[in-house]
């Protein structure tokens, strides 16, 4: 089973959709940091793309390590984040606090839509390491995502400007430890 977790209004061909909002397309409605109807060891792959920033700091280990634990041996996790190194970039060089925002804060559109913790590779990875992932690495979302799929993982400002635009969000890949 391939498990997309946090996919909000998102449908990915191939995957098993997890969201704490009852979408159509959802499979699973619950808070993905408790996975109880998952049997440990059962998915292949995981996909998170800008969730992990929506749990608090004192959580987000032991959320990497439910993931990890319903992950087989070498299962692996891909998860996208805002990055806070690129967000800080576009600030230096822009100086409009208002365009990153969301980007910080969450969009506040509704009680899940808010951003708790800001990773940079360096925290991410760290806290993957400690979760028991390795192989820790950035993949390209080009080399990942169906053609025409749109989601926060290849977010650009100014706004998806793929040739010259700063990618604001961190994606990175890893393995479960066997």
């Amino acid at each position: 089973m391939k498990l997309h977790i946090g996919c909000g209004k998102k449908y990915l061909p191939g995957y098993k959709h997890l969201d704490i909002i009852d979408y159509d397309h959802v499979d699973y409605v619950c808070d993905a940091k408790r996975l109880k109807m998952i049997d440990d060891e059962t998915v292949s792959e995981i996909y998170a793309c800008h969730i992990l920033e929506h749990f608090k700091r004192n959580e987000v280990l032991e959320v990497l390590k439910e993931w990890h634990r319903v992950l087989v041996p070498n299962g692996l996790i891909r998860i996208s984040v805002p990055d806070f190194e690129a967000i800080v970039a576009e600030y230096l060089v822009n100086g409009d606090l208002n365009r990153l925002q969301g980007l910080l804060f969450g969009g506040q559109t509704y009680d899940y839509n808010f951003h708790h913790v800001a990773f940079d590779f360096t925290s991410l990875k760290s806290l993957l390491n400690e979760a028991g992932f390795y192989e820790i690495k950035k993949y390209d979302w080009k080399n990942f995502l169906p053609e025409g799929y749109d989601d926060y993982s290849r977010a650009y400002l100014p706004h998806m400007d793929f040739e010259n635009g700063r990618l604001m969000s961190l994606n990175l890949q890893a393995k479960k430890r066997k």
